[in-house]
């Protein structure tokens, strides 16, 4: 057999350890890597702790860590030494989670207990915080001292011979002891599992293992109570009723060391009374601290809290209001001041606050008017979007600029309708351009008032921008309204006569299609001694008679144009022409402006004209006239004698039709049948049609009757009732001979002319081929009364 191979190691000496009596033996060894590759090795003996701190250069990783030793060959490194010692010492550390850094650390020696952080961002040494917690009273090292120690989050734990005691890290007391019985020997060692974060310890016989949990349940208190209190919150943000004391505790604090607003950060997230802590900031004259504590308040209340909402939105507008007021009167706070007020807009536009701010706007304004801030009155009116109070407070200022642009910025038409009547008053243009960007969105009828008011006593120049507006509403916006043309119309009238005709003329001539009142259109047109204008009123009304007398006031040829306009009136027209007649001759006196009359209206004869001259005028001047007039009678007699043969003629070939009429007749064969009933045609009395149609007297009836007027159907059945009357036999057989046989003649002559009444309601026409036929087209061949019974027949 062949011995195995065995491997060789050796070792160098790279540092020696020492004491003030010399070297002396390592009692624990840690090495911890660090940032930027710096590698930190802690060391410790019986009364010292040692720091070795450097990087490994590239290249020498294999010498281990001899170049960080070499470092201190020299010199001692960092060091931390004690007195006492009880012949070793232990080092635990406190890593969170595995594979991480360690946390903290605690030394056991004879003095105590080091207990400090690890801090890996220092250069030269990575102890932190250090602090040397004394052992216990009842352990006395030189009888019972300490055998083991482990570090856990908040507690170090001290393996005794028969004991375990814990001690918490922030306050040094004694927090738990287990004490074990001597049937399970001596304790000998404790360590900790850093996988699972549990506790071993075992004696020559047993093991026991310890399970730490809710360790931090208490550490809220502890770092209350030495006032570091960022931590206690951390550790009770899950406990609420502890949160609450640790907030109430870090505000008294901060209120006895006058940091007032911290103190009211903190006052606000607890649940003290409010009313005391109210007037526990008033008794200090605190008042920016009360607003911080109000605000904070505020913002934490829910949305169901609406009275006390409303209770702390008011208190804070006051304090601020009044804070305002102090340092505006103050120049060297002029920063304090101008942080303030925009706090102040910054809490009037909140969200939050809009609702409960607009609820209670009214008493806002009245804070805001007592303290006479009409700035942020004018603000927060903005805010509320009551543009009507920022518009009025800038009239009020004789801003109208201002207060034209919050107009037209918001472009709202009631507060148009509102504030026009002052701001054309003293910006005309500007108003009117406004009113012309708003377009169709405002209601020129409801701005008619304002500009009245403003054109009453305003100059031509100023009017001229209503007439502005008005011509836009209705050439622009094409405007029907009448109340809109009736007011541009008197604008034209007062100051524009040029433009009133030809707007009257643009109008056009249908009443109908006309948007302006043409009755108040006269009216003022005649105040304003506009002629021409009422004579084309006149002409559109019809008026024609006025029309020409105003016309002939004016201008002959004028009244000219309004006599013809009557084209289907020759009377009227010739009544016209006759007025203009007369004017030329007895006005003018102008024979040959009378004559051309005559020429310009073919009605006129110059025996109409001729009344109107002076007995004095010779003939000469309308001799060719007068010529005229008998050529044209002439021409009209022989008219009538032609039209009088031909009525004559047309007389004469109807008396022939008439007479052939009475001649013509049909024939009827045996055979023939009833085109109704499709019975033999000469059983009964019948009626023969002239378009070969032959119907029995009771089917034609039968026909005829249903589709008769209504009072044509009531005549015939009064006469059946009459013709049946006269053909009943008389019941009185005692008359004298002659009196029957007048009565019979009397009777015969009457039968006779009822059936002729009623052959002119019945046989009028073929029940076929007339009308009565044409105006069926639309009855259905089955009476909807009856369609469900026919129906069912044919099932």
């Amino acid at each position: 057999m062949k011995p195995k191979s065995t491997r060789c190691f050796w070792t160098t000496q790279v540092y020696t350890l020492e004491e003030e009596s010399g070297p002396a033996p390592v009692c624990c060894l840690e090495i911890e890597r660090g940032l930027e590759g710096k590698f930190f090795i802690i060391a410790t003996t019986r009364k010292r702790l040692f720091q070795f701190v450097g990087k490994v250069p590239e290249g020498t990783e294999q010498q281990g860590f001899s170049s960080i030793f070499a470092l201190h060959a020299d010199h001692l490194p960092s060091f931390r030494e004690f007195p006492a010692s009880f012949g070793f010492s232990e080092i635990a550390f406190y890593t969170p989670k595995l594979r991480s850094n360690p946390r903290s650390f605690a030394w056991m020696m004879g003095n105590g207990v080091l207990y400090g952080t690890l801090d890996y961002s220092r250069p030269d040494s990575i102890l932190s915080d250090e602090r040397v917690w004394v052992y216990p009273s009842d352990i006395d090292i030189t009888v019972n001292k300490p055998i083991s120690i482990v570090l856990t989050q908040f507690h170090f734990l001290l393996l005794l011979p028969d004991r375990v005691k814990a001690v918490c890290t922030l306050n040094g007391q004694v927090v738990f002891q287990d004490l074990f019985l001597e049937k399970f020997g001596l304790l000998t060692r404790m360590i900790k599992d850093p996988t699972v974060q549990q506790i071993w310890i075992h004696t020559e016989k047993v093991v026991f293992r310890y399970h730490v949990q809710r360790e931090s349940r208490d550490v809220w208190k502890m770092y209350m109570n030495m006032n570091k209190f960022d931590l206690a919150k951390e550790y009770c943000k899950d406990r609420p009723e502890c949160l609450d004391i640790v907030l109430a505790k870090e505000a008294e604090h901060c209120f006895q060391n006058k940091r007032y607003l911290d103190s009211a950060k903190c006052y606000a997230l607890t649940q003290n009374y409010f009313e005391e802590i109210a007037l526990k900031f008033i008794e200090a004259k605190q008042e920016e601290a009360l607003m911080e504590f109000l605000i904070k308040k505020l913002s934490n209340l829910k949305p169901s809290e609406k009275t006390q909402t409303t209770l702390l939105t008011t208190w804070l507008t006051e304090l601020y209001l009044n804070w305002l007021g102090i340092l505006e009167g103050d120049p060297s706070q002029r920063n304090l001041y101008l942080d303030t007020r925009e706090k102040f807009r910054t809490f009037l536009s909140s969200p939050k606050n809009k609702d409960c701010l607009f609820n209670n706007r009214a008493s806002i304004y009245e804070l805001l008017a007592s303290h006479g801030d009409t700035e942020h009155m004018v603000y927060f009116a903005v805010i509320m979007q009551d543009y009507e109070r920022v518009v009025a407070h800038h009239c009020q200022h004789d801003e109208y600029d201002e207060a034209l642009n919050v107009l037209s910025r918001h472009r709202d038409e009631k507060l148009f309708y509102k504030f026009s009547p002052v701001l054309i008053q003293h910006i005309p243009k500007k108003v009117v351009d406004a009113w012309i960007s708003m377009g169709s969105r405002l209601d020129a009828r409801n701005l008619i008032p304002a500009l009245v008011n403003y054109s009453q006593s305003a100059s031509t120049q100023q009017i001229n921008e209503a007439i502005r507006y008005m011509e836009f509403c209705v050439y622009q916006l094409e405007e029907t309204q009448q109340a809109i043309h009736n007011y541009l119309l008197s604008l034209y009238a007062l100051c524009r006569p040029d433009s009133l005709l030809s707007y009257l003329e643009q109008a056009g001539t249908n009443p109908n299609r006309i948007h302006y009142d043409l009755k108040y259109a006269l009216r003022l047109c005649a105040e304003h001694g506009h002629h021409h204008a009422c004579v084309h009123i006149y002409k559109v009304m019809e008026l024609y008679e006025e029309a020409v007398d105003l016309a002939l006031q004016v201008d002959v040829d004028l009244a000219k144009s309004c006599a013809d306009l009557p084209e289907d009136d020759e009377e009227l027209r010739k009544k016209l022409w006759l007025k203009i007649a007369r004017h030329v001759v007895q006005e003018e006196k102008d024979v040959k402006k009378a004559m051309a009359c005559l020429s310009s209206c073919a009605l006129l004869k110059i025996e109409d004209v001729l009344p109107f001259f002076p007995d004095f005028v010779t003939i000469d001047h309308f001799k060719e006239a007068i010529c005229n007039s008998l050529e044209d009678y002439n021409k009209h007699i022989e008219e009538l004698k032609r039209e009088m043969e031909e009525a004559t003629q047309s007389a004469k070939r109807i008396r022939e039709d008439i007479q052939e009429m009475r001649n013509k007749y049909g024939s009827v064969e045996p055979q023939e049948k009833c085109a109704a009933c499709d019975f033999p045609l000469l059983n009964r009395p019948f009626y023969l049609f002239l378009c070969g149609h032959m119907f029995h007297y009771d089917c034609l009836l039968q026909a005829v009757f249903p589709n008769l007027p209504a009072y044509k159907q009531a005549k015939l059945e009064d006469l059946q009732k009459k013709l049946a009357a006269t053909s009943q036999p008389s019941k009185s057989h005692h008359r004298p001979k002659d009196a029957d046989t007048i009565s019979l003649g009397k009777g015969q002559q009457s039968r006779e002319q009822i059936k002729a009444d009623i052959d002119d309601i019945v046989a009028a026409e073929c029940v076929y081929c007339g009308e009565l036929m044409i105006r069926s087209i639309d009855k259905p061949f089955i009476d909807p009364q009856k369609y469900e019974e026919e129906m069912q027949s044919w099932l």
